[in-house]
């Protein structure tokens, strides 16, 4: 109950500001303080943190374990100029540090001699001008200390994790299950030429290549399947949901003229570096922002390397699709961008426990790419030589799995 208590003090110290500040708040380092109350007898003592701003700001609190430690975001203050370590009352904790983590918000993280619970937290006027956010805490015992379930999740405004078992290696017995995922929809069109939308034209492709997979005896989970946005990190939970082996995201992008044409097939590579595929990915990429989800940061260097190892297995079987692909189209006569398969950091190619890739079926911006994109015989061969590449592929990478596990 007092764990609920303190969560609807922090929630009524959240101010109902009529219109954002111009300027980012200031710090009144000298002005601001850590106190505890009571004779040092070793042992945690209640305190409270006072910090002067120059104006008022939203904020919240809450705690985290391993090690004991006070959170408060802040949406924002320039704490630059403002030392952490010079603050009053600094040596009554074992660290306290604050700064800019990500576009828009500002932290503070102060470790705790031990478990603490919020008392009290309450933003006002400040003697001498400005507003003071403080926040009384007050030692505790474990069974009352209440942080949050999972740090990575809470430091990233992410959802808990979900406790679900890993996903097994597809037998050579259950039918391969496909993701199909028309990139971009509703509010954001993708590229623009005329009268014509990404959007549209993937959405119409994705129909065509569902069915051609569905009488190859394949099952298809589609990202979305009408003009709707869909978050670029919802697309592959909804991949995910359905249990798919293998993630397609179809797109039709668009480039200066003269600069891009053919289709062309994209893995995984946060270190790809030429200047057009850094701009696809920004356009690939803007359908979060447009909607006000920022994805920046979302990982950090501990979830950057477990999902490297993930993808140490994951990415390999991805690689090997995209080369199943272009044989294919190949042999189908499509024609290709000079480079085929290529590397670029998409947020839909993130996932760690899916092989995906992403399928630049043209440019908009290229005639003869859209002259293919609406003819009907060229869509059909596209689709009946991924479908082909598909099932050459579910074929190898059963035998690859079979093989491993002996």
């Amino acid at each position: 109950m007092r764990w609920l208590c303190a969560l609807l003090l922090v929630w009524l110290a959240l101010p109902v500001l009529a219109q954002q500040p111009s300027a980012l708040a200031r710090i009144d380092a000298e002005r601001s303080s850590l106190v505890a109350e009571g004779r040092d007898r070793g042992k945690p003592r209640p305190m409270e943190l006072r910090l002067v701003l120059d104006q008022p700001v939203p904020y919240r609190v809450y705690f985290l374990d391993g090690p004991p430690r006070l959170v408060a975001d802040f949406r924002e203050i320039d704490f630059s100029g403002a030392d952490a370590a010079a603050l009053s009352g600094r040596e009554l904790v074992p660290a306290l540090r604050w700064g800019r983590f990500r576009p828009g918000w500002s932290r503070l993280v102060m470790e705790l001699p031990g478990p603490y619970a919020l008392r009290a937290a309450v933003q006002g006027p400040a003697q001498g001008g400005g507003a003071a956010v403080v926040l009384r805490i007050e030692p505790v015992g474990q069974d009352e200390f209440a942080p949050r379930d999972n740090a990575l999740s809470a430091l990233w405004d992410l959802p808990a994790p979900a406790a679900v078992a890993p996903v097994p290696r597809r037998s050579a017995e259950r039918v391969l299950r496909v993701a199909i995922d028309p990139g971009h929809g509703g509010h954001d069109p993708g590229a623009q030429v005329g009268a014509i939308y990404e959007a549209a034209v993937m959405l119409g492709f994705a129909r065509e290549l569902t069915e051609v997979l569905s009488r190859a005896g394949f099952e298809v989970v589609a990202t979305r399947s009408d003009d709707s946005f869909v978050p670029l990190e919802r697309r592959m939970t909804l991949a995910r949901a359905g249990k798919a082996d293998l993630f397609i995201s179809l797109h039709a992008d668009a480039l200066p003229a003269g600069e891009a044409a053919g289709l062309s097939i994209y893995t995984w590579n946060p270190q790809a570096d030429d200047r057009a595929t850094r701009d696809l990915a920004m356009r690939h990429d803007r359908s979060d922002l447009v909607a006000g989800l920022d994805l920046a940061g979302t990982d950090d260097q501990i979830a950057d390397v477990l999902m490297d190892l993930a993808r140490t297995e994951t990415q390999p079987r991805s690689e090997a699709f995209a080369k199943f692909a272009v044989s294919e189209l190949n042999r189908a006569g499509i024609v290709m961008h000079r480079r085929p398969v290529r590397g670029a950091a998409f947020s839909v190619l993130k996932s760690p426990d899916i092989p995906s890739v992403l399928i630049e079926l043209g440019f908009l911006t290229d005639a003869g790419d859209r002259a293919n994109l609406f003819d009907p015989e060229w869509r059909s061969r596209t689709a009946q030589a991924i479908a082909r590449a598909v099932g050459l592929w579910a074929q190898d990478d059963a035998a690859r799995a079979a093989l491993s596990r002996k």
